[in-house]
């Protein structure tokens, strides 16, 4: 890698079944997204950079790499959490590229971001995450088996449980509104732990990134 690039992960998604949303709906998921973008850039250690593309897509570059399942599980959580209506297909692809300079990944040509954009488009239908092929893509897939039936309410707790450093359960609850069994069970249902474990397996596996 040169001094300007680094191993990023760049997420690229469009909203599940836009036309079946409002005007007012669509804008709703889309500063969503954006706004849980921001948060997942406050990650320790992680830069980012979101932009819109097209009438309901997006994209989103993360420097740290290893992130790339987690953040892409936060966005659906938070975006589930709107409503079973609210979902986004979503392609990561990582390796050597440079971020952004000016913040916007619409200006970026490097090679993960096409190679993001070209998996997106060569997703199947039964398919809302992907990324790559082996572990990762084995990982991914699981992945995008447990969480596609989160509830409204599952989802709520796992955009609070799944940025790293989570508050602890008493504090997400006082948020929510719930006790701390009813988090407790929302994370169990939702495949939380077993999803934790990957997530970390994924993250500190070196030989990965």
């Amino acid at each position: 890698m040169t001094q300007d690039t680094q191993n990023i992960a760049v997420l690229t998604g469009d909203l599940i079944r836009s036309s079946d949303l409002t005007p007012d709906q669509q804008q709703q998921a889309l500063d969503n997204l954006r706004a849980t973008a921001i948060q997942i850039g406050s990650w320790p250690g992680v830069d980012a950079a979101f932009g819109l593309r097209g009438g309901d897509g997006w994209q989103l570059v993360l420097s740290r790499a290893g992130f790339g399942l987690r953040a892409a599980l936060t966005l659906r959580a938070s975006l589930r959490s709107l409503g079973k209506t609210h979902d986004s297909r979503i392609a990561i692809a990582n390796g050597a590229d440079a971020l952004p300079p000016d913040g916007n990944p619409n200006a970026a040509i490097g090679p993960v971001y096409v190679a993001s954009g070209r998996l997106l488009e060569t997703m199947k239908d039964e398919e809302s995450l992907r990324w790559g092929a082996a572990s990762l893509g084995a990982a991914t897939l699981l992945a995008d088996h447990i969480s596609r039936d989160w509830t409204q309410t599952q989802a709520r707790a796992l955009a609070q449980q799944l940025p790293p450093g989570a508050p602890k359960r008493a504090d997400i609850a006082k948020a929510l509104g719930v006790s701390r069994q009813s988090v407790n069970r929302s994370l169990w249902s939702a495949g939380y732990p077993a999803l934790s474990e990957a997530l970390e397996m994924i993250e500190t596996d070196t030989s990965l990134f």
